[in-house]
């Protein structure tokens, strides 16, 4: 049985940080791009950051770029993402997932195969 699981959201005031993991189990995802996704209420799921099965290309939706950082060490079979500089709008749900075909790459949300259960981010003003 394949599962990601989230872990280290949590609550902390604007400007704090927070490291969120992802461990995945069952197989290993290192020929498969990671990404960490985000929903808030009422809002559609959306990409917040992407790595290659190589850590050679990473992507950060604007709102992040400087402040998250996206990270993978495929021999834990788990992906990170640091984050700094948090601000209430980064209030959402967080959920980690691993594209299904080996070696693409993609940003978009419904080549995403395997998700985790989410974690809850809550940054407060």
């Amino acid at each position: 049985q394949v599962q990601l699981v989230e872990s280290g959201g949590g609550l902390v005031q604007a400007g704090g940080s927070l490291r969120l993991s992802c461990a995945a189990s069952g197989r290993t995802f290192s020929n498969n791009a990671m990404g960490w996704f985000r929903q808030a209420p009422g809002k559609e799921r959306d990409i917040v950051a992407a790595v290659s099965w190589n850590s050679g290309c990473t992507y950060y939706v604007d709102s992040v770029k400087g402040r998250f950082t996206i990270s993978r060490d495929n021999a834990k079979n788990t992906v990170y993402l640091q984050m700094n500089s948090l601000k209430p709008e980064d209030t959402a749900v967080y959920y980690c997932a691993a594209e299904g075909r080996p070696f693409y790459y993609s940003v978009v949300v419904r080549d995403y195969d395997y998700w985790g259960q989410g974690t809850q981010v809550t940054v407060s003003s």
